[in-house]
């Protein structure tokens, strides 16, 4: 009866033991919460970086396919520009291949103040351009602010909204 009543107590606590490790495995370790407002996330503002370099470079090359690649076109895609209505991605996406597949010579692609503000997978690049266009014999001056808004996407970072505004440069006398 002794060896039964201990054989039972050995059970029980070899359970009871067993028990409380797979509680002990099930224990989630809370990681360090990030600010995204304050974060800066530098390896991810290279990214979009590399990512809008690559936009300029596809504009430079006249690879408009290159350009629309960097886009995340759906239901949710939306533009502003030259003052009027909200569009989406099938406008945007004949305005850029119509516009920049005109384009003969990128004389200049600048991006004065550029400013990348990354908050976790989703990033803000505001800048004011200073794009010379040359369209065949004539030049197209492009002083705008603009504003593209990126998600991270398992394909790198996608652009999913535009805002263009015309920029007021004060004349310098």
């Amino acid at each position: 009866m002794k060896t039964k009543s201990t054989l039972i107590l050995i059970m029980v606590f070899g359970l009871f033991f067993t028990s409380c490790n797979k509680k002990d495995q099930n224990v989630e370790v809370k990681e360090a919460k990030v600010d995204p407002i304050s974060e800066e996330f530098p390896e991810a503002q290279a990214e979009v970086l590399e990512t809008f370099q690559a936009i300029a470079q596809s504009i430079i090359d006249g690879d408009m396919d290159k350009l629309i690649s960097f886009h995340a076109y759906g239901p949710k895609f939306t533009e502003f520009k030259d003052g009027a209505p909200r569009n989406g991605g099938v406008a945007n996406e004949a305005y850029e291949r119509q516009l920049f597949g005109s384009v003969t010579e990128v004389v200049k692609f600048g991006a004065d103040d550029l400013k990348i503000a990354v908050y976790g997978d989703v990033a803000n690049v505001t800048f004011h351009s200073d794009f010379q266009l040359m369209f065949g014999d004539e030049l197209a001056v492009v002083n705008n602010q603009i504003t593209l808004l990126f998600v991270k996407t398992d394909d790198g970072w996608k652009l999913v909204h535009e805002h263009h505004s015309p920029l007021n440069i004060e004349e310098k006398s």
